[in-house]
Parts: C-alpha cells; structure tokens; sequence
C-alpha cells in the first residue's frame, strides 16, 4: 500500500513564511508613514507641548499618576515631574521618530519610537482621537516587524556591509559597516533599562518589562551569532523566529485595518443620520471640522452631494474586509478610501488622522505599485543629483533588478 503524498503547497507555505519576512515593501511603507504622521504632529504641537503633555497640562502630572497607578500604563514621563525631563523626553520622541523614518538601526530605533509614542499619549490620555489610536497600536506591532528591509539606511549600510565582510575574511576581519554604532545603542539603551528597571520605572504590567527585556537580549544574541557563527544552525533558527514573528505581525496588521474599517461601518449602518444620509451635512456646518468655511458651505449647499458621500463612506467602511479575496476589487476600494482620508483631511481639518488611516492602509497596496513608486521617486533623485553635478551609484532597489539584500538584523530578502 502506497503511502499518501505529502500536501506540497503547504509545505511550500512554511517554508515561504519561515525562510523570509514577507512584505518588505508594504512593512517599509508602514514605518515611514507613522513615523513621519508622529514627527510632524510632534513638530507642529511643539510650541503647545507643555499644555498638551508637560507640566502646564489640564491633565496634572498627579492627575496623571493616580491613573497610572490604576490602569498600569507604560509612560517614562512618569518617572519625574521636572520640566527637565519632559523636554528630554519630548526631544528623544522626535529623534527616534526621524531615525525610524530614515531606517537606521530600525530594531532598536523602533523600540525608542514606541516608548516616545506609549509615553506621551499615556501621559495625557484625552489628548488623543482616533489617529492617535492606531499610531498607538502600530507603535507597538513594528517593534516585532522586519520594517528596515528595504527604503532604509540600514538596507544601504547592507550592501556596504556585504562587501566588507567579503574583504574582511582576507584582511583579518576587520569590524563591518555600522557595528560600532550598533553595539553603543545597545550597550545606552541596556544601561537604561538596567536602570529603569531597578528603579521600578518600566510599568505595572508583567508584558512591557518582558518585552523590553526580550528585545534586548535577543539583539544581544542576534550580533553575537551573527558575528562569530554565521553559517551555525542556531543563526539560521533566529532567523526563522524573526521572520515567524514579522510575518504574524504582518497578518495582526491587516486584521486591525480591517477591524477598524468594518466596526466603523457597522456602526454608522446603525445610526439613523447615516441611514438618511445626512451624516456628513453636521461636521460640515461645525466651526472646528471647517478649515475652509466656503469649500465646507459649498459640499453643504449639495444635498445630493451630502447624501452620495454618506452612502459611499458607509458602502466602502463595510464592503472592504470582504474584497480582500479579490485583488481588483480590494485596490479599487483602497483607493477609494485613501481618497476618503485625503477629502477628511482638506474638509474637515484632520491631517494627521488621515495620515495615520493611510499609512495604515498601506499594507495593502500592490507590490508591483509600491516597486514602481520607489522607481519613480529613485528617478526623481538621481535627476536631481544630476542638475547639481553629483549622480549617485544605481541600486538595485531602485531599478526593479532582482538582488539579494538584507535588513538591520541581517535577514534575506530578495528585492523584486
């Protein structure tokens, strides 16, 4: 009796998911775009900061603490009153958002991101909106992700650190592109976990301390094996950790967008103003949802106008969890809510909000669309290179030819 064969597309689908982070592309565009929506609203509430989260905030730093000490929240801003430390809170908020922009050093960069991002919007919990929340969950999924893969400081200082550990292994192995600064991060931000926690600063949950120390611990590791076992089987069992976990992160993403979407819709099927299709009329007639009082007035004045603009809202919120089986469909939706989110953001004066439902909205764009953007923007700076007499080197990344790469923890991608 024969033996039943094996089921070969599942196999082929564990291997797929185990022997690489998926995405790359759609990860990059994540973390650019949350951290460029937390940069800017950072820099355009920096003259209101103390009100918003220091120490002249309606919400008082006492107020503050007795919430704390009730919900368990993670916030350094808690471990001081002193103005002091805000400001150096505030400031390493923005130098961690630009660095995870840029992609340098992306793992432990990401980690600074979210404890900037936990700390703030905890400290002033009625501060926030909806955009807030989702860059409060994203903050928290990138740490797990591979995001530096591609469009990154750390997939340049890759190639650089190919060819040097290529001519290291002849001239005595000389220290590889980036280490050193990699080892000064991780030796300045051990220290301060050491001390934070010591001084019982990290949080009253068991998951933040956990996960920090996680994190730590396992870069530790990963440059370790890296460094002095790189063809060892336990490098490759990292490896298979890291993508297993960027990869379900990936798919913790989606299910969120799609979550939010379809609980958006839902509810506003049950709200009697959606049902009439006058929702849309009221934001437009409230003096804060009216950066342009006579575009707002002229949408208004449409009755017909008002009521197809509601439908359609509810029509994509609701439909959009069930077009992901179908890719032309799912695309032509998603452009249609991105469009949503950019009319959000010029009627009703909600910028980074929109912002944030983009860059969440990403992670479902086409590869092949994300691939010939990096093209175009990659032409666009060479052209620009050439007028002021400089041409950079061509990449591969940029032109679409297949190579081999890897991000700041050393994984395999293949640029496509």
């Amino acid at each position: 009796m024969s033996m039943p064969r094996p089921d070969r597309g599942l196999a082929r689908g564990i291997q797929r998911v185990t022997a690489s982070a998926l995405g790359p592309y759609q990860s990059a565009v994540i973390r650019i775009g949350f951290s460029a929506t937390f940069l800017l609203f950072l820099l355009r509430e920096l003259p209101h900061r103390h009100e918003m989260y220091g120490p002249d905030a309606p919400w008082r730093w006492d107020l503050a603490q007795q919430l704390i000490s009730g919900n368990q929240a993670f916030t350094v801003l808690m471990w001081s009153d002193s103005a002091f430390w805000f400001e150096i809170v505030y400031a390493l908020a923005l130098l961690s958002s630009l660095l995870l922009m840029l992609g340098w050093h992306t793992r432990a960069v990401s980690v600074l991101f979210m404890a900037g991002v936990l700390s703030l919007q905890n400290r002033s919990i009625f501060m926030g909106d909806g955009g807030d929340n989702v860059i409060h969950l994203m903050a928290i999924y990138l740490v797990l992700t591979r995001c530096g893969q591609v469009w990154s400081l750390d997939a340049r200082r890759a190639r650089s650190r190919e060819a040097a550990a290529e001519a290291g292994e002849e001239d005595g192995g000389r220290r590889l592109p980036g280490e050193a600064a990699g080892i000064v991060l991780w030796v300045v931000l051990g220290a301060l976990l050491i001390g934070a926690t010591v001084a019982g600063g990290l949080g009253g949950t068991v998951w933040m301390p956990v996960l920090l120390w996680a994190l730590w611990t396992g870069q530790g590791a990963w440059w370790a094996v890296n460094r002095y076992a790189p063809r060892n089987e336990l490098r490759t069992l990292l490896d298979v950790i890291a993508n297993l976990a960027h990869n379900a992160t990936l798919v913790v993403i989606m299910a969120e967008v799609c979550l939010i979407y379809a609980t958006a819709g839902w509810y506003k099927i049950q709200g009697s103003r959606w049902q009439d299709g006058t929702a849309l009329y009221y934001p437009l007639k409230l003096e804060y949802f009216t950066p342009w009082p006579a575009l707002s007035d002229l949408l208004a004045s449409s009755g017909v106008m008002v009521m197809v603009l509601s439908y359609a809202t509810v029509i994509v919120q609701v439909a959009f969890p069930f077009t992901l089986f179908n890719r032309r469909v799912k695309n032509v939706l998603l452009g249609a809510m991105i469009c949503e989110h950019v009319g959000i953001a010029l009627l009703l004066g909600l910028p980074f909000f929109s912002m944030a439902m983009i860059a969440a909205d990403a992670v479902f764009l086409p590869t092949a669309f994300l691939v010939w953007l990096g093209g175009r923007t990659a032409l666009r700076r060479r052209w620009l290179f050439l007028r002021r007499g400089r041409v950079p080197a061509p990449r591969a990344a940029d032109g679409g030819v297949e190579a081999p790469e890897r991000d700041d923890d050393g994984a395999h991608t293949l640029v496509r």
